[in-house]
Formats: C-alpha cells, structure tokens, sequence
C-alpha cells in the first residue's frame, strides 16, 4: 500500500508541476478533500485546490519542482520538496516582476482508495514573496 500511496503522491507532482494539466486533479483528488493550509479565501474542495494552483502556474509558468524525499507510512505520504520559479504572472494582486525565486515545502497527503483525500502543506512562501519584494496580504 505504502508504494501504492507514493505512486499517487508523484503523479500529483507530475501532474500538476511538469503537465501542467490542473484537470488531473480532479482524478487525483477527491472532490471533497480537506485542504488543512488553505489560502485565504480559498473555496473548499478540490475546486478551491485547482484554483489556488491556477493561480501559482499562472504566476510562475516556468516553476519547477523537485521530489528531494518521499515517506510513507499507513495511509499517509509525506514529500520534501524544491523548487524554482521565475514570476511571470500576477500574484496575489502583484505584478510580475520577473524575478527568479526558490522555495522549499514539504506536503502530508492522506491517500484513500487511491484519491487523496487530505493535504496539508508547510512552505516558505514568504520568503518567496520577501525574493519578490511583494508585501504579503494582511
């Protein structure tokens, strides 16, 4: 089961980060997951998913996203994560600035019945906004 979970962590990022096919979320996830780090005013679900992720490929095309390390245990994967990314989009209300940008993450999916069906997410995603020079929403 273990391997099985992995295999649908990596399609996520495969997916979502090489394809850039935002409509194999909806194979990926279930409808109704649990987004427990959502962004503000996210809508819940995998619609508000495929949105808040829009937004991010719309803000960085070029984002490029490596597996450094993947755990799994029971019905739980975890995924350290690194990425690069230039900000050729609009962010959050902030015009593109052209600027180059690092990020690491890690991400805890639960995998049932092979959808994932809760995600949690911690990043540095103010320290991408800092790279950017972008001040952060309050």
């Amino acid at each position: 089961m273990s391997e099985q979970n992995k295999a649908v962590a990596r399609r996520f990022y495969e997916e979502l980060f090489v394809k850039r096919n935002l409509n194999a979320l909806d194979e990926i996830f279930a409808p109704n997951i649990i987004d427990h780090s959502p962004m503000p005013g996210q809508a819940p679900g995998v619609a508000g998913i495929k949105e808040m992720f829009g937004m991010y490929l719309e803000a960085f095309p070029d984002a490029a996203v490596n597996v450094e390390e993947i755990i799994a245990e029971r019905d739980l994967v975890v995924a350290r994560f690194s990425a690069t990314a230039t900000h050729n989009g609009e962010m959050m209300g902030a015009a593109p600035t052209g600027k180059r940008v690092t990020f690491e993450g890690i991400d805890m999916l639960r995998i049932r019945g092979d959808k994932v069906t809760e995600v949690w997410h911690q990043g540095n995603e103010m320290l991408v906004m800092m790279q950017l020079g972008i001040k952060p929403p309050v």
